[in-house]
């Protein structure tokens, strides 16, 4: 079930909240032109649900979604509900390090044998740090360890969630990086580890650390783990929809890489934290590191994102953006924002395939609308 191809991007109940922001007063034509432009994608992407959001440094100021939560169910989905961030994950993991390195916890250049002083550690890691890992660039691939068989195992293995994660660290560095270091190569398994090394500095589960770290300080009172369960959408694979009471995710280890849920807002309110809109929470220098992608060759990959540039995202002309998509293979997700700016999109889906389809062809329409 794992999704290691990722493409960076540079009922009908809708919420119309109209919001300002420095230098842009909104206009009920924004939500009129978000709407027409949700409508117009759900239905020639025609996934099971279609979200989507116009987010500032406050949090949403549109949001509208269409769809049902189950194909061949008449139950429609609704803004409360939460939905699967796929990858977009591994930013929110990230960002929990960045917050240990303010405390003193943590170091970004911090070794992998500094990180793992329990592991033998083979010498060909020497001078990778855990930066170059939630970078892409530390030469960790997912094929060596995050195989079939992994996934198999994982999925029936009851042990500790921290002891099979520093079982995967340990399989990973008592053997030479696999690819090439310093060059991009997306690996799950990236965050998979730093996710871990977050439990070794801590001593406590990567779960509860995110909890106390993100979820608690942001208000994020929908976030949890897994495929949402109870009353949610679910997610869909070759159009047929998955009970989240069975095999409906990734196994809970790959956690760091990819397995949080929340709402839309709540998803939103991490966004527009991540654009500076909770400096108590994640100070500029803080976000700076993370945004700021390696030096090296294309991609422009940061902690977590892909950095980009857009005419609008500036004040006043072009500005960087920051981007991901996240998938499971049964739910989709893109964001796409202007940290300069201090605006967004977001677009999510129970489905995988038309859900894909659907998200990465509205950011543009909503990009227009709210730019």
């Amino acid at each position: 079930m794992v999704n290691t191809r990722r493409a960076l991007l540079g009922g009908f109940a809708t919420l119309p909240v109209l919001a300002a922001w420095p230098g842009r007063v909104w206009a009920r034509s924004v939500a009129d032109e978000a709407e027409t432009a949700l409508d117009a994608v759900f239905t020639a992407a025609a996934p099971p649900a279609l979200a989507a959001g116009i987010v500032t440094r406050e949090g949403l100021v549109w949001a509208g979604v269409r769809g049902v939560r189950r194909r061949g169910d008449d139950g429609l989905a609704t803004l409360n509900d939460r939905w699967h961030l796929g990858s977009n994950t591994k930013a929110m993991t990230a960002a929990v390090f960045g917050r240990l390195v303010r405390q003193d916890q943590a170091r970004w250049a911090m070794p992998v044998a500094e990180a793992f002083p329990d592991l033998t550690v083979d010498p060909a890691w020497n001078g990778i740090t855990l930066d170059d890992l939630m970078r892409h660039r530390g030469g960790l691939l997912d094929g060596p360890v995050l195989n079939r068989a992994w996934l198999m195992a994982a999925h029936a293995d009851t042990r500790p969630l921290p002891e099979q994660r520093a079982d995967l660290a340990r399989a990973v560095f008592s053997a030479p990086p696999a690819g090439p270091v310093g060059a991009f190569a997306y690996s799950n398994a990236n965050y998979i580890v730093v996710g871990a090394a977050i439990e070794a500095l801590t001593g406590e589960a990567w779960e509860t650390v995110m909890g106390r770290e993100l979820f608690v300080p942001l208000g994020l009172a929908s976030a949890g783990f897994g495929a949402p369960k109870g009353e949610a959408p679910w997610g869909h694979q070759g159009g047929v929809a998955v009970d989240p009471a069975g095999i409906a995710d990734n196994p809970a280890a790959l956690g760091p890489a990819g397995t949080v849920h929340m709402t839309l807002a709540d998803y939103a309110r991490f966004i527009g934290a991540m654009m500076g809109g909770a400096p108590d929470w994640l100070d500029a220098d803080t976000r700076r590191h993370l945004l700021t992608p390696a030096a090296g060759d294309p991609p422009a990959y940061a902690a977590g994102w892909g950095i980009g540039t857009a005419p609008w995202a500036g004040v006043g002309g072009p500005g960087p953006t920051i981007t991901h998509n996240g998938s499971n293979t049964l739910w989709f997700a893109t964001v796409l924002a202007a940290p300069e700016r201090g605006l967004g999109v977001i677009t999510l889906s129970n489905d995988g395939v038309a859900g894909q389809r659907a998200c990465t062809a509205l950011i543009p329409g909503l990009t227009a609308a709210a730019a």
